[in-house]
């Protein structure tokens, strides 16, 4: 915190940095979320909120709030690596049904899926979906393409063609029917999330956990982008990370701190992860960097880091602390706070019904509004006039959080 925010005790001014989570979408999509959200939640909560333009080259918008009495101002900007995602994806279906061949593998073959499954079944479920909905439309495309060859080879006999050649008659329309039921499952993955879970689950285990060079260098760019906000004159520089954002968060941050980039007495640095699926990476044989991270950000006094998560989220690791169900807490572990977002007492009976089910909606409800919020308002952590050390200072972690070391691996890079 600067020294005007410690003599007053508030947030007048903040950077906040925001990483998605594997989105292939623009930023647009996130400023007209908060948009629409923090209008949500100030009519609730009674207090103010207004987005205005970014006024820069990065992607981001500026947002002016009264809260408490008091009036702050933030810069949000979204870290953006959906171009990294966008080429990740497999645009054939071919392509798809051979990363979920590979995707399978690492996973089984490593012993990752097992140790996961003991952990949290939700998440392994959400993982276990885009195989299995891929794998029922291939055997719909199956049975299509056998319905066409038999209806073909039927014609072919009646019309008199020579025997034993009406395999062959139907071997063309069997195939273009199989093709185009996979077809059509592909053009409708807008609502059925298939192909963009298994691109997903993809990313990670194509390299066993490694991170690839090229979100190397991003990572190392968002650092830079980080540590200039830290030399500016503000009072908070917030990096939220929402479900696989929140490990990129994690390893851009562990750089920054390494490599001494954090003023001891500038802007109060504070890390938010939202709806982490940390051990989908951390569990991975080859995932040493994110392991060492882990380790590292997790004892470090330069940073606040609050974990929230939800069990209604079935997408997250819900309630699991990331550094140690990786098995590599260090001795003097301070970090994550690891909290609840409650989703079953923070909105209403009606609200928890209407979006029970909604699976991919209930990830995205940290950055939403709560028709009962409890201590965790992301527009007052984002917008308001405390940092995130003042906003949870003396909050227990929740007692239902998981921390048991379940990985295999635990190797750390040096």
């Amino acid at each position: 915190m600067t020294m005007r925010a410690a003599q007053a005790g508030k947030v007048a001014r903040r950077r906040v940095f925001y990483i998605p989570g594997y989105d292939p979408f623009p930023p647009r999509r996130y400023r007209e979320l908060y948009r629409k959200e923090a209008a949500r939640q100030a009519g609730i909560s009674g207090y103010t909120i207004a987005l205005l333009p970014g006024g820069g080259q990065a992607p981001g918008w500026q947002v002016t709030a009264e809260m408490d009495g008091a009036r702050s101002e933030a810069a949000i900007e979204v870290l953006v690596w959906s171009d990294i995602v966008q080429e990740s994806m497999s645009h054939s279906i071919p392509g798809t049904y051979a990363q979920l061949l590979r995707t399978a593998w690492v996973y089984i073959s490593t012993g990752a899926l097992f140790r996961l499954m003991r952990l949290r079944k939700g998440p392994v479920i959400a993982g276990f979906y885009p195989v299995a909905m891929l794998l029922a439309q291939l055997a719909l495309a199956v049975a299509a393409a056998w319905l066409a060859l038999a209806a073909a080879a039927r014609l072919w006999a009646l019309a008199g063609g020579a025997e034993g050649w009406g395999a062959l008659a139907g071997a063309l329309p069997g195939g273009l029917a199989g093709w185009a039921v996979l077809a059509w499952f592909r053009a409708k993955d807008g609502k059925l999330f298939a192909y963009y879970l298994m691109h997903d689950l993809a990313f990670s285990a194509r390299r066993r956990g490694a991170t690839p060079p090229a979100l190397e260098a991003r990572l190392a760019d968002f650092a830079d982008r980080i540590a200039e906000a830290l030399a500016e004159d503000v009072d908070e520089v917030l990096v939220v990370g929402h479900s696989s954002g929140a490990h990129l968060a994690v390893s851009a941050l562990a750089d920054l701190v390494r490599q001494g980039r954090v003023p001891a007495d500038g802007s109060a640095l504070s890390f938010l992860s939202l709806g982490q699926v940390v051990p989908m990476v951390s569990f991975l044989p080859g995932a040493d960097r994110l392991r060492a991270d882990l380790a590292f950000l997790s004892a470090r006094d330069e940073i606040t880091w609050v974990d929230v998560s939800a069990p209604g989220d079935g997408c997250s690791f819900a309630l699991c602390d990331p550094v140690a169900v990786s098995g590599v807490a260090p001795p003097g572990k301070r970090w994550p706070l690891v909290i609840s977002a409650a989703f079953t007492r923070t909105l209403s009976p009606d609200r928890w019904k209407a979006l029970r089910w909604r699976f991919f909606r209930l990830h995205f409800q940290y950055l939403c509004a709560f028709d009962r919020p409890g201590d965790y308002d992301y527009f007052r952590i984002t917008a308001g006039p405390k940092t995130l050390a003042q906003r949870f200072a003396g909050r227990r972690p929740s007692r239902s959080r998981i921390e048991r070391a379940a990985s295999g691996h635990r190797g750390q890079a040096a």
